[in-house]
């Protein structure tokens, strides 16, 4: 079987990063396809099989689903890190090989009509798990993604990348591989490997970024929308790979998927000038297209109930045209996708103008607003409710200056508080309790807010008139009690009056 990706070894005939990268990333999304479709057509075979057979075919179906999503990550990824194509281009031939038999090995079975359901199950999981002594079929798929996930460690130079443990795999791909009759990939340049360059790149940059964080935290409510949207990318467009190469120094924040990774979203920052970016990438039949604007040249506004429209504006015609269309499941995502692109787009040193109507999401109805002490920070504290799920949020902005109404935290409010959500300690101070904010901002500390035994987090009103309308909006009837009438005092957590 010759290699998926192939190049001559001399220095002369060798590619250009150009040349590679268009080979590499269809490679990646080519065998990234055939696992999604191997993987539904399994699921559909669990389906059709006694339960006692499902424990061990959930096992190989989630390790599959889990390549296919590696393996487009990695294509989007070199995308972004073209510089570091040559590193990954040997390894890269050392697996797709392989994966790719395994994939139309396992299709084979599953087509043979000439077995039951069960017999080909069972066949198909012998068969492929007696080739290489010690690997079961879902010990190999389990292998793959290993190594798939050290590839990414290697290509962002990561400095958790483990070379031994690179090595270690490597050498039972290649195993199997031998065992499988694949000819043998090309041997690896290991002088492309730079782990002193990866020092330096993280010494540079060993701080998270407050983006990489806020998808990781789990929602507390899940609003769905009624009336879907179309997710589409309207470009410019070209097939992936054959983009000019971006900065050396990038770091990828957050990818975002929409209709089953169809379209995909990556947000990504430029090091040298701390300049944030997006990559789009869709698939139009088989071919991938992609798409990168810095966000200071998009514009954000909601279409409909569940859709964000990105737009630039276009030099040659002289006008805004459509760049993207972002149809989201839930009101929170649409919400935290909004306000980590106004974010970026509000701080990006290249930003000239911001229009108002961007600062707000639409369709959301402003309840409350009022000036707060938040963290040391003269802040905006708002309270929205969404005209179509109905879901409220808080949502602290900057007070005043060149960063006025940017986004620094929202928290949903959970449905159905009970009566001791909410607590008036002060004539100025509530605490709220099962509120948990999400952070656009590098130097604020949610965690200087929290009070009380049960993490309470503390509202600091400018005005104790504003504490009361926040009271009220919550509470119909509420209730005076002493602490709602105690002064504000530094045994009572009262302002310092410093400011940061």
């Amino acid at each position: 079987m010759d290699p998926i990706l192939h190049r001559t070894r001399t220095p002369a005939a060798r590619m250009a990063v150009q040349q590679l990268s268009p080979q590499l990333l269809n490679g990646c999304c080519l065998e990234a396809d055939r696992a999604e479709l191997v993987g539904f057509n399994l699921q559909g075979l669990r389906n059709a099989l006694p339960e006692s057979f499902h424990p061990h075919l959930n096992g190989i179906i989630e390790e599959i689903f889990n390549t296919s999503r590696s393996l487009r990550d990695l294509a989007e990824q070199t995308q972004i890190h073209l510089s570091q194509l040559p590193a990954v281009f040997d390894y890269l031939n050392v697996i797709l090989p392989c994966l790719s038999k395994t994939l139309r090995d396992i299709m084979g079975f599953y087509e043979d009509k000439t077995m039951n359901k069960e017999h080909r199950w069972r066949t198909m999981y012998y068969k492929l798990g007696n080739e290489l002594p010690g690997t079961t079929l879902p010990a190999r798929f389990i292998m793959y993604n290993q190594f798939l996930r050290l590839l990414q460690d290697l290509l962002t130079r990561s400095p958790n990348f483990d070379l031994n443990a690179m090595e270690s795999l490597r050498i039972r791909i290649l195993q199997l591989r031998e065992a499988r009759q694949i000819p043998p990939p090309n041997p690896i340049r290991t002088d492309l490997i730079r782990r002193d360059e990866a020092l330096e790149f993280w010494n540079r940059e060993t701080d998270s970024h407050w983006a990489e964080a806020i998808f990781t935290q789990p929602l507390p409510s899940r609003r769905e929308f009624k009336n879907l949207g179309r997710t589409d990318a309207f470009g410019p467009l070209q097939k992936l790979g054959h983009m000019p190469p971006v900065s050396k120094d990038v770091k990828i924040l957050v990818k975002r998927s929409f209709d089953n990774d169809r379209v995909s979203v990556n947000f990504f920052l430029q090091l040298r000038n701390q300049a944030p970016s997006l990559l789009i990438r869709t698939k139009v039949g088989s071919q991938n297209w992609v798409s990168v604007l810095g966000v200071h040249e998009l514009s954000i506004r909601r279409e409909g109930d569940s859709v964000l429209h990105l737009s630039r504006w276009s030099r040659s015609e002289q006008r805004v045209k459509p760049w993207a269309n972002l149809a989201f499941l839930t009101w929170e995502e649409m919400v935290l996708f909004y306000c980590t692109f106004l974010c970026l787009r509000v701080r990006s040193q290249l930003t000239v103008k911001i229009y108002p109507n961007e600062l707000q999401l639409r369709k959301e109805r402003r309840l409350f607003q009022a000036q707060i002490t938040d963290d040391g920070y003269h802040h905006v504290l708002m309270v929205f409710e969404d005209a179509i799920t109905g879901g409220c949020r808080l949502h602290a902005a900057v007070w005043e200056g060149n960063l006025r109404a940017c986004p620094v935290w929202t928290a949903f409010i959970p449905p159905n508080v009970s009566s001791s959500w909410l607590l008036r300690k002060t004539k100025r101070r509530i605490w709220l309790r099962d509120i948990q904010p999400y952070v656009f901002c590098e130097t604020y500390r949610p965690t200087h807010q929290r009070r009380g035994r049960f993490g309470a987090f503390e509202l600091a009103f400018a005005h104790s008139e504003a504490a009361t309308r926040f009271q009220e909006l919550f509470a119909q009837s509420p209730v005076a009690s002493a602490a709602s009438t105690a002064p504000d005092s530094p045994k009572n957590g009262g302002d310092s009056g410093s400011t940061k």
